[in-house]
């Protein structure tokens, strides 16, 4: 799974690497080892990576790649004991909202000062993918190995027997005023214990059958598969650069009235409400249970949407906002290579070949992800098709060039920490959303730091 959920890290890995308590083992007194450990979260892209490793070894006699795959909770807390304890692997599956903190804190290994890895461009992926693994040193610390965005997934039965085709949810459209076509959609999707649909007489918000529109939690500081379409197609940007910004934006009225209108969707019963959002009880459980209709997510959830038993889903755009344009988050994992890691040159070897065309278009071929490369995306959309899974609208917005980019800043922990618990009371308990001005405030005094 890609959970966008972040923990800050602990406080000791500072504290550790500033008295050299994390310095591992010398990358030199082991540069002749066999064994290269890689470490990745995602179980479902598993098979993909030991099929790379297969060919690596084939290419490298002698080298043997160690995959271990970790729960996404898990993953982030072992590997920050693992910085702490000097038992870290040599490469490992990064996250853009980790990577900033990790290379200020020193424990990765410039890619660009690797004779292998020094060969990687931006030019070989696609667009915008790799510029975000470009430190504020101006060093890159990852390689990218896929990318997603976000589209609708929807019940198509569900849809069919509210009178909207698949044409019409592609077509739809929002405003924080009235909600548009898009808030029209989701109010007929919705249907009460009785039967009666959310914009017909009698329809009661408090026992509701159906949600129009599925919960996946108050979206933290990002909002990737929540409010970030709507909040970016309404003219608003995370903070004042594209990348390393030093102004978060959460008190701004486009933000703020957006952020309204959404979990207005909760009040009105429209939105499932957050109570009814957990781990186990994710968005696709939500649709494959039938209890809601429609689903905003991420594109590395097709398998899991495609794969309910007994609903047939499509998938749709985002809704065009006030801009008079759609927008979706454009996000990507890079493979890092650890500072110390006892392995150093067989890290960069194997680095090299995660970036390579070979290595992204086996990748694509096991139709779970979208590669970084465009030989690995259009292998990805083919395996995609003889699945019988149009991917239309998670594609399309990159090339349309409708897609902004994950939020990058330093302490990116402590904006997790401050907005979490802001989003969440705006959610569940119903707090103003100008309550965020202070958040916000709080969070620009860090980065002013």
């Amino acid at each position: 799974m890609r959970i966008r959920r972040s923990a800050p890290l602990l406080g000791a890995l500072a504290l550790s690497l500033t008295a050299g308590c994390a310095s591992g083992t010398s990358s030199d007194s082991a540069s002749s080892s066999r064994e290269v450990s890689y470490w990745l979260w995602d179980s479902n892209q598993l098979p993909a990576y030991q099929a790379c490793a297969k060919s690596f070894e084939k290419l490298n006699p002698g080298l043997d790649v160690k995959i271990t795959q970790l729960g996404w909770d898990d993953y982030w807390t072992k590997l920050t004991a693992s910085f702490i304890a000097g038992t870290e692997p040599d490469v490992f599956t990064d996250h853009i909202q980790k990577f900033g903190q990790f290379a200020d804190l020193k424990v990765l290994a410039p890619l660009d000062e690797l004779p292998l890895t020094s060969k990687i461009k931006d030019s070989d992926y696609q667009p915008g993918l790799g510029a975000s693994w470009t430190g504020q040193d101006g060093h890159r610390y990852g390689a990218p190995k896929d990318w997603d965005t976000v589209a609708l997934f929807y019940n198509k039965k569900m849809a069919a027997s509210a009178g909207l085709s698949a044409e019409s949810l592609n077509t739809l459209d929002w405003n924080p005023t009235d909600g548009g076509t898009f808030e029209k959609a989701i109010a007929h999707l919705t249907v009460d214990a009785k039967g009666v649909r959310g914009d017909e007489p009698g329809f009661d918000k408090n026992h509701v059958k159906v949600y129009g529109l599925a919960t996946n939690d108050a979206g933290d500081g990002d909002g990737q598969t929540q409010w970030s379409s709507f909040t970016a197609s309404a003219g608003w940007t995370y903070t004042d650069k594209k990348a390393w910004g030093t102004h978060y934006n959460y008190d701004q009225e486009a933000f703020q009235s957006t952020i309204s209108w959404y979990f207005g969707l909760a009040k009105k019963g429209f939105l499932a409400p957050h109570k009814d959002w957990s781990q186990s009880n994710g968005t696709d459980v939500q649709v494959g249970t039938g209890k809601a209709a429609v689903a905003m997510h991420g594109s590395w959830m097709i398998k899991n949407f495609y794969g309910l038993k007994g609903i047939d889903v499509g998938t749709a755009l985002t809704p065009v906002g006030p801009t008079g344009k759609r927008a979706t988050m454009l996000n990507g994992l890079a493979d890092s290579i650890t500072k110390n890691a006892p392995n150093k040159k067989g890290a960069e070897k194997w680095v090299a070949h995660l970036a390579s065309n070979a290595c992204q278009k086996t990748v694509g071929g096991h139709g779970i992800v979208f590669p970084a490369t465009k030989d690995g995306t259009a292998a990805a959309v083919a395996s995609f098709k003889k699945q019988g899974i149009d991917v239309t609208a998670f594609t399309k917005p990159v090339t349309d060039k409708t897609t902004f980019p994950f939020p990058i800043t330093n302490y990116a922990a402590d904006v997790y920490a401050l907005m979490r618990p802001a989003m969440q009371d705006i959610y569940a308990n119903g707090a103003p959303v100008s309550g965020l001005d202070r958040t916000n405030s709080q969070i620009n005094l860090l980065l002013s730091q």
